[in-house]
C-alpha cells in the first residue's frame, strides 16, 4: 500500500467537479483517487552509522529536517534504539 513512512499518510478518493457541475447538478465527473507525494529517500542515520532506504512523503522528509534522523525514525518505529 502506498503510505508514507513517517506521517502514515495514504490516499483518498476525492471528487473531481468542475464549477458548472457545482451550478447545474448535472453530469457529475465523478470519483478520482489522490495519492500523497512519495518519494524513495536513503537517510543516513550518524547516531547508527548506517544509511536507512524509506518510501516517504515530501511532509515525512520536512519533519526529518525539523526533528533529526533518528529522533523521526525511532518514534515511526523504524529504527530501533542503540
Amino acid at each position: 500500500m502506498k503510505t508514507c513512512a513517517i506521517t502514515k499518510k495514504g490516499s483518498i478518493v476525492g471528487g473531481g467537479y468542475s464549477n458548472r457541475t457545482r451550478a447545474t447538478k448535472f453530469n457529475p465527473t465523478g470519483k478520482a483517487r489522490k495519492y500523497p507525494n512519495l518519494q524513495k529517500k536513503k537517510v543516513f542515520v550518524a547516531e547508527l552509522g548506517k544509511s536507512v532506504n524509506i518510501e516517504v512523503s515530501s511532509r515525512g522528509m520536512k519533519t526529518i529536517k525539523k526533528n533529526g534522523a533518528y529522533a523521526t525514525l525511532l518514534k515511526a518505529g523504524l529504527i530501533k534504539a542503540k
